[in-house]
């Protein structure tokens, strides 16, 4: 890893503990920890799922439980590695009982989320699942918006490119949903394509 790079990492790691410590998100009372975004602090494309579960919050690392590995293979596909992109979530803290965060949640954590995004300034933003997207396109169904790039210009924020995805966990579960993120999972390159032209 080069020196600027070992810099850009610290940094952000910085940034993280700094945002912990202010969060007033509720599920700190009950998480195991904070669960930090990881991967490229200089990512192009940046990955951003709902929140936490049990193997994320023991080993405070975003998506490396079986819907990880799944984003791992995906990512294989398109020839990226988690390497190349960085990894978070809406919402920092595991959920008791895995259950979706509600809105409170999403809002106290959405401060933290900004700054990491800033911090980073990817070219995309890609939204595992409705709840991450929802977030910022509050109105938009996924099931019809996924595998569209989306563009919506937003005050103080690094890209107005979004990309919108089933969320792996899902998809594990489901046949059709799974063609269909593996499918939109390849327009990914595509839609980079798009945004340097």
């Amino acid at each position: 890893m080069n020196e600027e790079l070992k810099n850009h990492k610290a940094q952000l790691l910085e940034l993280q503990k700094a945002q912990h410590e202010a969060c007033r998100c509720e599920l700190k009372a009950t998480a195991t920890q904070p669960v930090f975004g990881h991967g490229n602090p200089k990512a192009e494309i940046v990955f951003i799922g709902e929140a936490p579960g049990k193997d994320e919050d023991l080993q405070g690392i975003p998506f490396i439980g079986r819907a990880g590995q799944f984003l791992n293979t995906m990512l294989e596909s398109i020839k990226l590695t988690r390497d190349d992109v960085y990894v978070t979530n809406t919402v920092k803290y595991r959920p008791p009982e895995n259950r979706d965060p509600d809105d409170y949640e999403k809002i106290a954590c959405r401060e933290w989320l900004l700054a990491e995004l800033n911090f980073i300034q990817p070219k995309l933003i890609i939204f595992l699942g409705r709840h991450a997207m929802s977030n910022f396109f509050p109105e938009a169904k996924i099931g019809e918006v996924h595998g569209k790039l989306l563009i919506k210009e937003i005050p103080n924020f690094p890209t107005k490119y979004f990309f919108a995805l089933y969320h792996p966990a899902a998809a594990m579960y489901n046949g059709a949903l799974r063609e269909t993120l593996l499918e939109d999972f390849q327009k990914i390159p595509l839609a980079l394509e798009k945004i340097k032209d």
